[in-house]
C-alpha cells in the first residue's frame, strides 16, 4: 500500500514539516538514545527511551514526505514503522526487526512482560542505526529541513 492510499483510508494525514520541527524531533531522538544508554535506569525505561527514538525517526520520515500518522486511528506506531521503506528507503529486513521491538514494547506496556537486557541492547542498536540513517537520508533528500536558520 502506498502513502496516498494510507491517506485515503485516514491512516495518514497531510502535514507540512518545518525545518525547526524536524530539528527539534531529531534532537529529541538523540536525547532519548542517550537516555537509553544510562545503565542506572531500569531495562524497561532504557528500552522505552530507545523505542521512542525509533518512533521519532519514523515520524521524521513521514513529515519529510508530507504526512503524519493519524493518532486517532489504532496502529499508528505500526503504520509509521511499516512505511519506512517508502519514507526513508529503509530495507524491509530492518523494518521486521523494528516491528518486533514494537511488539515487545506493547507486551511490556500493556501486559507487564519484562524486557530482557538483550532486547534493550538490540533496541538501542536499532535506534542508533535508524537515527544515523534518518540524518543521512535528510542530508541527501531534504537538506532544507536541516538548514541552520530554521524557522519555527
Amino acid at each position: 500500500m502506498n502513502l496516498e492510499n494510507l491517506l485515503a483510508i485516514h491512516k495518514l494525514q497531510s502535514f507540512e514539516a518545518s525545518a525547526a520541527g524536524v530539528q527539534r524531533l531529531l534532537a529529541a531522538a538523540s536525547r532519548n538514545l542517550a537516555d537509553a544508554g544510562i545503565e542506572a535506569l531500569s531495562s524497561e525505561n532504557r528500552f522505552d527511551a530507545a523505542y521512542k527514538a525509533i518512533m521519532q525517526c519514523a515520524m521524521i520520515g513521514l513529515w519529510a514526505n508530507g504526512y503524519r500518522t493519524s493518532t486517532s486511528q489504532p496502529g499508528h506506531h505500526q503504520t509509521a514503522l511499516q512505511v519506512l521503506p517508502k519514507t526513508l528507503g529503509l530495507e524491509r529486513d530492518a523494518v521486521i526487526v523494528l516491528d518486533a521491538l514494537r511488539k515487545q514494547r506493547n507486551l511490556n506496556d500493556y501486559e507487564g512482560d519484562p524486557v530482557s537486557d538483550s532486547a534493550v541492547t538490540e533496541c538501542c542498536r536499532q535506534a542508533a542505526l535508524l537515527l544515523e540513517h534518518t540524518q543521512t537520508w535528510l542530508r541527501r533528500n531534504r537538506p532544507e529541513l536541516l538548514a541552520s536558520k530554521a524557522q519555527p
